[in-house]
């Protein structure tokens, strides 16, 4: 049995992603297409940003010496943004700019409207001077040719506006991973099916389906094997054939019905490991195969769940060139916590409170699938620690 940070570390070496990808694992997009996608470019302002000196207010641009000395000001004219001022600025002129404009030439102030009055085609300061300029400076964000992203970001909303305002829009990004997905269980019926007293609905295979779209993988649901080689075999030869990655939940463990590793053996996966000290989710595998790789995950939903977040979604990730780690920081613990056991590292759900401290939400074990829809984050007790109290800190791991 491996602790989960060598398991972690066995997976992330496996990708082995290098720098830049190959061209025939990238593919270029449009700008309304590369939200999520991973950046396989460097991306360089292309001009000053903002591009010319600019109002950040509503006002009238004039010179600050002016308004210490209370000077009125004759009005020249107003400045819509996107229009060139007609005027220059000087002692006892100005000229009303709106929001956005450029500034117009010997301008160094825009008072704003609230400080000022207009009367007869002059404007009077009002009140006490204010230091601030209320000018945006070009190039105050961003110089023309400053590195904006590097290859490995993860495109977010934010870096949208940003790619739209450098004129990026035909972006090259990685291809999207091929994921696979197969559930395996004899009392498993898919959410449409009427079950039977001693059968459940099938909640891992749409649960990993979505995990593996929200992480950026072009994902495939294979459906429902059952407990024996004969169902599993060929399901799961078909998966790592079109697919780059294999997830399979359920049938890892030790029961006689437990055949996911070994028929993975019969099919040329190389298993990495098998069992992770780690609670949810000790039986959690990982194999590399001729083509591809292969996860198998435990069947109980919360340990599924645990185990895609903090190992398989990095591993996508790095196969798609992003180092990607799930934010972390510490945080009191709302209450105290004991178990008895501390050989395995344990993720546990929990919510953080508005008083800032984490709060570990009623749970019952890895089958405990409700715990997971009110859960924010996961609470992390390292491997030997039996005992938290009330106030200490420990490491959380948003969701």
């Amino acid at each position: 049995m491996v602790t989960f940070d060598e398991a972690l570390h066995i997976v992330l070496d496996a990708a082995q992603t290098k720098e830049a990808l190959p061209d025939e694992k990238c593919e270029v997009v449009s700008l309304e297409d590369v939200c999520g996608r991973i950046l396989q470019q460097t991306v360089v302002a292309d001009r000053d940003m903002p591009p010319f000196d600019k109002s950040a207010m509503d006002g009238y641009a004039c010179l600050y010496s002016d308004i210490v000395a209370e000077i009125p000001m004759r009005l020249l004219e107003t400045i819509p943004a996107g229009s060139v001022a007609l005027h220059e600025i000087a002692s006892g002129v100005c000229s009303k700019i709106m929001t956005g404009a450029a500034l117009p030439l010997g301008a160094d102030y825009v008072l704003m409207i609230e400080d000022a009055k207009e009367k007869d085609g002059f404007v009077i300061p009002m009140g006490e001077p204010k230091r601030k300029s209320n000018i945006s400076h070009q190039g105050e964000d961003l110089t023309a040719g400053t590195e904006v992203f590097a290859p490995g970001c993860i495109i977010q909303p934010q870096h949208v506006a940003v790619l739209a305002a450098v004129g990026c829009t035909k972006i090259r990004v990685a291809k999207r991973v091929r994921v696979g997905i197969i559930s395996t269980g004899d009392e498993l019926t898919e959410p449409w099916d009427a079950p039977e007293r001693v059968h459940i609905r099938n909640s891992n295979g749409w649960q990993l389906l979505a995990q593996s779209k929200e992480a950026g993988a072009l994902a495939t649901y294979y459906g429902i094997a059952r407990d024996c080689e004969e169902s599993f075999a060929p399901l799961l030869s078909k998966a790592l054939e079109e697919n780059d990655v294999v997830v399979v939940s359920g049938g890892v463990s030790m029961g006689d019905f437990d055949i996911v590793p070994e028929t993975a053996r019969n099919l040329g996966i190389d298993i990495l490991f098998d069992r992770v000290a780690v609670q949810p989710g000790k039986p959690t595998t990982f194999g590399v195969g001729p083509n591809g790789f292969f996860f198998g995950l435990p069947g109980n939903p919360v340990s599924s769940f645990i185990q895609f977040e903090l190992m398989v979604k990095p591993f996508l990730m790095r196969l798609m060139g992003a180092h990607y780690v799930p934010v972390s920081f510490r945080l009191p613990l709302a209450h105290p916590y004991a178990r008895k056991q501390a050989e395995r590292m344990a993720h546990l759900p929990a919510t953080i409170d508005p008083s800032g401290s984490c709060l570990l939400l009623n749970y019952h074990g890895s089958g405990h699938i409700n715990s997971l829809q009110q859960a924010n984050c996961l609470a992390r007790i390292p491997l030997g620690v039996t005992f938290v109290a009330t106030g200490e800190p420990v490491e959380i791991i948003l969701l």
